[in-house]
C-alpha cells in the first residue's frame, strides 16, 4: 500500500459500521486498573483538561489480544520505511484507544471487527489473526482492503471494519510529530520579506518610494 499517495487526505471515519452483534454478546471484564495523573505538555481549555483527563483515567476498553491486533494492523496500513517510522512508531495504537473512549461510536463497530477478523482467520488458518504469519496476515487484509474489487462471498463486514481501521490509523499518523515530519509540514516559520519583486510591480506600473525602499522593503 502507498501511503503517501491514499492515505494523506483522509479524515477519520464516519460512517456507521453494521457489526458483527453475536460476536459482541461478551462477558469479558474490563480492566478498571488505576492509572496516574495524565499531564499535558499543550495548554488546554479548563473544560477540554477536564474532559481529557476523565478519559486518560478510565481503565483501557481494548484488551491486551485486541491491542496486539490493532497494532499490527495499524503497521500493516502504514509500515516503517524510509522516510519515517511506522504507525505503532507514532503511537497510534494509543491514539485508538483514546479516541474509542472519547467517540463511542467507534466501540462496537471497531470490536465487532476485531472478532469477525479472528473468527476468519480461524475459519481460514485455524489461528486468531495476531498468531497468523505475515504471509497470512496480509493474505488476509488483501481481501478487506480493496473496496473497489469485487467482494468475496462474507468479506462486506470486513471491508467496513478494515475501512474505519484505516481512517483511523491515517487520522492518528499524521496528526502525530512523526506523521508531521512525514508530510514534510513547515508550518509558520519566521523569515524576511524584502518586497514585492520589481517584475510584478512594473506589470502594473508601480513603485516603491525611496522612504518606502529605506524603512519598510530592503532588510
Amino acid at each position: 500500500m502507498d501511503r503517501r499517495k491514499s492515505l494523506k487526505l483522509i479524515a477519520t471515519g464516519a460512517v456507521a459500521v453494521p457489526a458483527v452483534i453475536a460476536a459482541c454478546n461478551t462477558e469479558e471484564k474490563k480492566t478498571t486498573e488505576q492509572v496516574a495523573e495524565p499531564t499535558f505538555n499543550l495548554d488546554r481549555y479548563p473544560a477540554e483538561l477536564k474532559h481529557e483527563k476523565e478519559l486518560l483515567s478510565e481503565g483501557k476498553f481494548f484488551t491486551p489480544e485486541e491491542m496486539a491486533t490493532i497494532t499490527i494492523l495499524a503497521d500493516i496500513i502504514i509500515p516503517k520505511d524510509e522516510v519515517s517510522g511506522s504507525a505503532s512508531d507514532a503511537k497510534v495504537p494509543g491514539f485508538i484507544e483514546f479516541i474509542v473512549k472519547d467517540m463511542p461510536e467507534h466501540q462496537v463497530p471497531l470490536r465487532g471487527g476485531l472478532r469477525w477478523l479472528d473468527v476468519e482467520c480461524m475459519k481460514r488458518y485455524e489461528k486468531s489473526f495476531k498468531d497468523c504469519s505475515k504471509q497470512q496476515q496480509i493474505e488476509m487484509v488483501d481481501d478487506i482492503a480493496y473496496p473497489e474489487r469485487k467482494l468475496k462471498p462474507g468479506m462486506s463486514q470486513g471491508v467496513k471494519f478494515f475501512n474505519r481501521m484505516r481512517d483511523l490509523t491515517a487520522t492518528g499518523f499524521y496528526t502525530s510529530e512523526i506523521g508531521v515530519k512525514d508530510l514534510d509540514y513547515k508550518g509558520n516559520q519566521p523569515n524576511q520579506w524584502n518586497g514585492v519583486p520589481d517584475d510584478v510591480l512594473k506589470q502594473y506600473g508601480l513603485a516603491y518610494t525611496e522612504k518606502e525602499m529605506k524603512e519598510c522593503v530592503k532588510f
